[in-house]
């Protein structure tokens, strides 16, 4: 197999993020980086949050992908700067939150009190419940209309 960039790209296509397995690694952006070095493919990932620990499940997951494809030898490379912001995920990724139920960030606030919208009935009645979700990179709300509970994507 002739490995070529774009070639790699489509077998990250494939990997997803344990923590919300809507999310392939190329929506969230923490694909940095991905260089052919002679015989062996280098990828540079960013977590979104410093010691997540889905960044190792994530690393074997890339290279059982891979492997399956072919690529004999992959290196994974961590890097922590720039520090991944939510800017770098992308707006299909975006929409993929709000259809799964989370809602996606949204740059005018980091953690805002209330008005974030409900990716359930659309409603901005909705209020903090705590500034920790299911995982540290989200939020729990409660949409004050439709009563349903949610996570809220934190931007950083």
């Amino acid at each position: 197999m002739i490995a070529t960039i774009d070639s790699i790209y489509e077998v990250l296509e494939r990997v997803t993020d344990p923590e919300v397995p809507v999310l392939t690694i190329l929506d969230l952006g923490i694909v940095r980086k991905v260089e052919l070095k002679e015989d062996q493919v280098v990828i540079t990932i960013t977590s979104t949050y410093m010691g997540c620990p889905a960044m190792d499940m994530i690393a074997a997951q890339i290279r059982m992908e891979m492997a399956a494809a072919g690529y004999g030898s992959v290196r994974i490379e961590h890097s922590i700067r720039p520090a991944w912001t939510t800017e770098w995920m992308s707006e299909a990724g975006k929409e993929k939150l709000k259809a799964y139920g989370i809602a996606p960030p949204d740059k005018r606030f980091s953690i805002p009190e209330d008005g974030v919208e409900c990716p359930r009935c659309s409603s901005r009645n909705t209020r903090l419940v705590s500034e920790f979700g299911s995982t540290a990179c989200k939020a729990l709300y409660q949409c004050r209309d439709c009563q349903d509970p949610f996570d809220y994507f934190k931007c950083h």
